[in-house]
């Protein structure tokens, strides 16, 4: 994991790579007062760091508020350089071709209640790392949890199906709905929680209609759902970002002493 420098408001932010529970982490403080976790988790086949790209945007837009918060980015368990990946990383493996077939073929839809292998030890893994952060910052400190692509699927599961308590804001980067019935039934656990999902409309690895799908069922819950689409790809766009800075700004107002 690289080590760049960031600043807010004249604090020196520098990243620190910590081992949290079972996952390595790159750690980034707004400020020596930060209490506020707020954990982002990767996609498929990037680095662990990946999402790290966004804290120096999101400390300069939040501005002197961005004090309250702490950054982590956990990295994902596999690592892919044996099919070609030297610094990709997975939550737990992808049968690609598969995938393409069943975009190619319309059927994407057949894995919306699908388990995917592997997705029950991710989630472990990242749960003894939360429950870890929890443990540093005092009892009922509100958090943020979400990810990219598969680690925004990651996310939702821990939050639904995890022990650890829900975060108060779920953020959801071009996720996908997997795991439908076992989620279905878990969703009173996300009464508190303020979903933030975004998805590109001409997204070629995980559909829009996948996306509607996880937004609708979410809804269905009486779960509050902020969906922001965009005409895109599978990225990350700049207004659901500036709607996050909104939501960690309020977050970080409202513990304030």
């Amino acid at each position: 994991m690289n080590n760049p420098n960031y600043s807010a408001d004249g604090y020196a932010a520098r990243p620190r790579v910590e081992t949290i529970g079972p996952l390595r982490c790159l750690v980034v403080d707004g400020s020596e007062d930060a209490r506020i976790p707020v954990i982002l988790c990767h996609g498929y086949g990037a680095p662990g760091d990946d999402l790290a790209s966004l804290t120096p945007h999101l400390i300069e837009w939040i501005g002197t508020d961005s004090g309250a918060l702490r950054f982590i980015y956990p990295e994902a368990p596999h690592d892919l350089s044996d099919i070609g990946m030297p610094e990709g990383r997975a939550w737990w493996p992808l049968n690609m071709m598969a995938l393409q077939e069943l975009l190619q073929t319309n059927r994407f839809d057949e894995l919306h209640d699908q388990v995917p292998p592997g997705i029950d030890e991710a989630r472990a893994a990242l749960e003894e790392t939360v429950t870890q952060v929890l443990a540093d910052v005092p009892e009922g400190t509100p958090y943020v949890l979400g990810g990219f692509s598969q680690g925004a699927m990651l996310t939702m599961d821990l939050a639904l199906r995890g022990s650890v308590r829900p975060p108060n804001i779920l953020v959801q980067f071009s996720g996908t709905l997997v795991c439908e019935s076992l989620w279905k039934s878990k969703l009173d656990r996300l009464a508190d929680t303020h979903v933030l999902q975004s998805h590109g409309r001409i997204d070629p690895i995980l559909p829009f209609s996948s996306a509607e799908a996880l937004r609708d069922m979410l809804r269905g819950g009486s779960t509050e759902v902020e969906f922001m689409a965009f005409q895109g790809p599978h990225t990350i766009e700049t207004d659901t970002l500036f709607r996050l800075v909104e939501r960690l700004r309020l977050l970080a107002v409202s513990t304030k002493q």
